[in-house]
């Protein structure tokens, strides 16, 4: 746990899209707990990643839109240099990168919906859970435990 004994988390890119573009969805109490500063989420290149998927036409989003979308996420978040690999490989290599970041950020969690990631739990230093996990440990208050 960080020393603020706020939860360090890495949220991967589908997460953070799901809390921030549906809000009618399960994930969209997310947005809310890190505004509320109730953990740091942790970022690297996650924002250039962000900015480009936001543009996707898909989403219908205008530039102002992108712009508040990136603005309830990245204003919240600590920025870590994820130079410092993890030494568990992931299966995905798309998927390395937030290894690599909750590595080098110290993180408590990553939270993920990705398989590849969960077969890795119990071999970090960090606790991979699903987001309706991660509700049940922030509702309980329960950090600490992995």
């Amino acid at each position: 746990m960080s020393v603020t004994n706020k939860a360090k988390v890495v949220f991967d890119t589908n997460i953070v899209l799901s809390a921030l573009l549906f809000t009618h969805e399960s994930l969209s109490w997310l947005v809310g707990h890190w505004q509320s500063e109730n953990c740091v989420p942790l970022i690297s290149n996650a924002a250039a990643e962000l900015t480009r998927i936001l543009a996707y036409p898909k989403f219908h989003l205008t530039a102002k839109e992108q712009l508040e979308a990136l603005g309830n996420y990245i204003p919240f978040c600590e920025a870590v240099d994820a130079a410092q690999t993890c030494p568990i490989v992931c299966q995905d290599a798309k998927d390395q990168r937030f290894l690599d970041l909750a590595q080098r950020g110290k993180a408590d969690l990553l939270i993920t919906g990705d398989e590849d990631l969960f077969a890795l739990a119990g071999q970090t230093a960090f606790a991979i859970e699903s987001p309706e996990a991660y509700r049940r440990r922030t509702e309980s208050r329960d950090y600490g435990e992995r």
